[in-house]
C-alpha cells in the first residue's frame, strides 16, 4: 500500500501540466498563484486536524526562505509549461531540481557530493542541453523556457533543502508543509493584482484552481507522505520518476506535442540522470528525519 501511495502521488503531480493546458487561458503566475493558495489552506487544515501544527525551535527566517522558493517554483514551473510545453517543462524542472539541491545541500548544509551525483548531474545537464539545442532550433523548445523551467528546479531545491532544516530543529512534517506552503502563497497573492487573473473566478478557472491545489497538491503530498513514511528513500524516489514519465506521456498523447528526436533524446538522459540518483547507495552516516510522515 505504501508504494502504492507514492506511485499514486507521482502521476497526480505529473498531471499539473497538462491540467493547466487543459485549462482555460490565465496567466501561468495566477495559475501557480492560485494552485498555492488552496493547496496551503488545505494543507493547514490537515496540520490542524492532525494535532501536529508545530515547527518546534526551527527559525522563523527559515520558513520565509523556503516560502520564497516555493513561490519561484510555482511562477517558474507554470510558466515554463506555458511557454515550452509540458514534456520539456516537467521534465527539466525536475531532472535540474536533484543537481541543484545537490549543490544548495553541500554550500549550505556542508553535505558530500558522491559519484553518483556527479554522474546523474552530467547526464541532466547534458540532456537540458539537447532539449535547448534540438528543439530551440526547429521553433518546438523555447529556449527562455527552458531557462524558467531551470529556475523551478532551483526552486524547488532550494524548498527542499530550507525545508530539511526545519525538520531538522523539531518541526513536524504537517507543520512544516502548511507554514511554508501558506508563506508561499502570501508571497504570491500580490501578483494577482498585477496579471490578469479575472479567469479564475470564471467556473473553468475555479475548477482548475481547486484541481491543482487540492490534488496535485494537498492530496498528492498527504498520499507522498503515508507512502515515505513505511519505505526506504532510495525506493520512494524510485517511484516518483512517474512524476516526469506521467507529464511526457499526457505532453506527447492528450496535448500532441513532439519535441523532435533530439529533444526526445535530451529528455530522455534527464530521466537517465535522475534515475541513477535516484539509485545511489544510501549513505552510512546518522539517518536524517524523513521529509514527511503519516499527516493522518
Amino acid at each position: 500500500m505504501a508504494r502504492a501511495h507514492v506511485l499514486t502521488a507521482a502521476v497526480l503531480f505529473g498531471t499539473t501540466g497538462t491540467a493547466q493546458a487543459l485549462g482555460p487561458d490565465l496567466e501561468p503566475l495566477a495559475v501557480g498563484t492560485a494552485r498555492i493558495v488552496v493547496g496551503a489552506a488545505l494543507l493547514g487544515a490537515v496540520a490542524l486536524l492532525a494535532g501536529r501544527a508545530t515547527l518546534g525551535h526551527g527559525d522563523r527566517r527559515l520558513v520565509l526562505l523556503s516560502g520564497g522558493f516555493v513561490a519561484v517554483y510555482q511562477a517558474g514551473f507554470f510558466a515554463a509549461v506555458a511557454d515550452t510545453g509540458v514534456a520539456v517543462g516537467t521534465v527539466v524542472a525536475l531532472g535540474s531540481a536533484p543537481a541543484f539541491t545537490g549543490v544548495f545541500g553541500r554550500v549550505f548544509a556542508g553535505e558530500r557530493l558522491g559519484r553518483h551525483w556527479f554522474a546523474a548531474t552530467g547526464l541532466a545537464c547534458g540532456g537540458v542541453a539537447l532539449l535547448t539545442l534540438g528543439g530551440a532550433s526547429a521553433g518546438q523548445v523555447s529556449a527562455p523556457g527552458v531557462a524558467l523551467a531551470l529556475l523551478a528546479g532551483a526552486g524547488y531545491a532550494g524548498y527542499a533543502v530550507a525545508g530539511q532544516r526545519l525538520l531538522d530543529q523539531g518541526g513536524t512534517p504537517e507543520a512544516v508543509m502548511a507554514a511554508v506552503f501558506g508563506t508561499g502563497a502570501i508571497i504570491l497573492l500580490p501578483t494577482l493584482a498585477l496579471t490578469p487573473s479575472a479567469g479564475l473566478l470564471t467556473t473553468g478557472g475555479v475548477t482548475l484552481a481547486v484541481y491543482l491545489g487540492a490534488v496535485t497538491t494537498a492530496l498528492a503530498y498527504i498520499l507522498f507522505a503515508r507512502g515515505l513514511q513505511q519505505i526506504g528513500a532510495s525506493e520512494t524516489a524510485t517511484l516518483t520518476l512517474a512524476e516526469p514519465v506521467t507529464a511526457m506521456a499526457l505532453g506527447f498523447l492528450v496535448l500532441g506535442e513532439r519535441p523532435g528526436v533530439l529533444a526526445a533524446a535530451g529528455a530522455g538522459l534527464v530521466l537517465s540522470g535522475l534515475a541513477l540518483l535516484a539509485v545511489r547507495p544510501e549513505p552510512r552516516s546518522r539517518p536524517r528525519p524523513r521529509l514527511a510522515e503519516n499527516p493522518a
